[in-house]
């Protein structure tokens, strides 16, 4: 995949540019021609000999070196990588990227370029939650910017949260999902090509969709309730894909552990009734995919304090029914979505009860996928679905969580420009082999 590649690597200031180094090994391993940018902050971390001895290419710093920029020395970086990748990405170079500076020649590149933009964040946690940087991340989303990371950790500051830069394997593997999607369709950014990409980034732009994700909680009593394992990485990946296409994503959610993703309006929901009335508000919606794993059943009668236990018996506890979300978004008169996606989470007869519950539910699409716990879904980052419709079936390969938001996002984008219609889309196992069936 990354065979002659040729990737622009920019160090922004930070003690992880020490994994620029590794990160830059690790791409030529993969056969990729790097060449590096150091920022002024960067080379305070790592020199420039380190970089080039790597990469067996001349580092690049200054915006002002008379003999590069003889030769527009900044256009030639930006137009000849076929990946940017920003390592680390800075809270400083993320917001001159958001809001168009071109002060120094990593900001300047990075404006003048029309080739996809990796970024691999890393900052204090203070940094990475404060109102500026998601307002910022937030931006470049929206501009189809890739991300990948940052994860949660401890801090070389102490302090312990989400900022740390991705690990380098981790961004090796974001570099060829980014090449894969090129390649395959499944993403809006192509490189070389500004018409292309200028008439591709807004494929669900001026659309409004709705995704539910997570689990819901149904109390018992004030300190117990009704749950299941579903971790609501699925639906966020699913949000997340569909705001970079320019979609207007509204989430709403269960209780999760997951942070509200930058640019999307997010709501926060506990049981499936909660769930159904943010999901009535947020309509109308062009289309509406349901991702959560909503309990069927709730509590006829919550207990007002907490359940004591006796000597007597168990506490018999009677079930109801709760509002089935997805039919109701399905079967609705006024106001329903032009696309309902539902989800089928399945411990057997995967294909047999998701193409029942197609047909029961009234939705368009169904998304089955096994969740019995040899799967590793619950919970897991990876998920293998089948997409049912009412003429098609398809197998997709294992992917990642990210991965498949990612193709169904671009499925729903073919589904509105494409006469709400779909076609084979050609994924690829890591064996090369295509898992599309009619």
């Amino acid at each position: 995949m990354l065979k002659n590649k040729h990737i622009l690597l920019i160090v922004g200031g930070g003690i992880a540019a020490y994994k620029a180094l590794d990160l830059t090994r690790r791409l030529n391993e993969r056969g990729a021609r790097v060449r590096g940018l150091l920022t002024k902050a960067g080379a305070q971390f790592i020199t420039p000999l380190s970089l080039s001895a790597l990469t067996g290419e001349k580092v690049h710093e200054d915006l002002f070196n008379l003999l590069d920029e003889s030769e527009m020395g900044h256009i030639a970086l930006s137009r000849a990588a076929d990946l940017i990748v920003a390592a680390p990405a800075t809270a400083d170079l993320m917001a001159k990227m958001a809001a168009g500076l071109a002060g120094d020649l990593a900001s300047t590149v990075l404006l003048a370029t029309d080739t996809p933009v990796l970024v691999a964040p890393a900052m204090n946690v203070r940094m990475w939650t404060h109102t500026a940087t998601r307002r910022n991340v937030a931006q470049l989303v929206q501009d189809g910017i890739a991300f990948v990371g940052p994860d949660e950790g401890d801090m070389a500051c102490g302090e312990y949260g989400p900022g740390r830069m991705a690990e380098p394997l981790d961004i090796v593997a974001a570099i060829e999902r980014c090449f894969e999607r090129q390649e395959s369709g499944l993403t809006h950014l192509h490189p070389k090509t500004k018409a292309l990409k200028n008439q591709s980034a807004g494929l669900l732009a001026g659309r409004r969709v709705l995704v539910t994700a997570g689990p819901t909680h149904e109390p018992i009593d004030p300190v117990r309730y009704l749950a299941n394992r579903s971790s609501g990485k699925q639906g966020f990946a699913i949000a997340e894909s569909l705001a970079a296409l320019g979609a207007d994503v509204c989430l709403i959610t269960g209780p999760v552990t997951l942070k509200d993703p930058p640019g999307i309006k997010t709501v926060r929901v506990e049981t499936a009734a909660d769930m159904a009335k943010a999901c009535e508000a947020a309509l109308p919606v062009d289309a509406a995919i349901c991702a959560a794993a909503v309990a069927d059943w709730r509590i006829a009668a919550p207990q007002s304090e907490k359940i004591k236990k006796t000597s007597n018996s168990a506490p018999k506890l009677a079930l109801t029914e709760n509002i089935d979300i997805l039919k109701s978004l399905s079967t609705r008169k006024k106001n329903r979505p032009s696309l309902v996606i539902g989800f089928a989470a399945e411990t057997e007869k995967m294909e047999t009860h998701a193409r029942q519950k197609l047909k029961t539910k009234s939705c368009d699409w169904i998304i089955a996928n096994d969740v019995s716990p040899a799967s590793g879904v619950m919970g897991g980052d990876n998920n293998e679905i089948m997409l049912i419709t009412h003429d098609r079936q398809e197998r997709w390969p294992h992917m990642t969580k990210a991965e498949t938001g990612a193709a169904l996002a671009s499925r729903v984008a073919d589904y509105f420009n494409n006469a709400r219609k779909i076609t084979p889309l050609p994924l690829k196992s890591k064996r090369g082999l295509s898992h599309g069936s009619n």
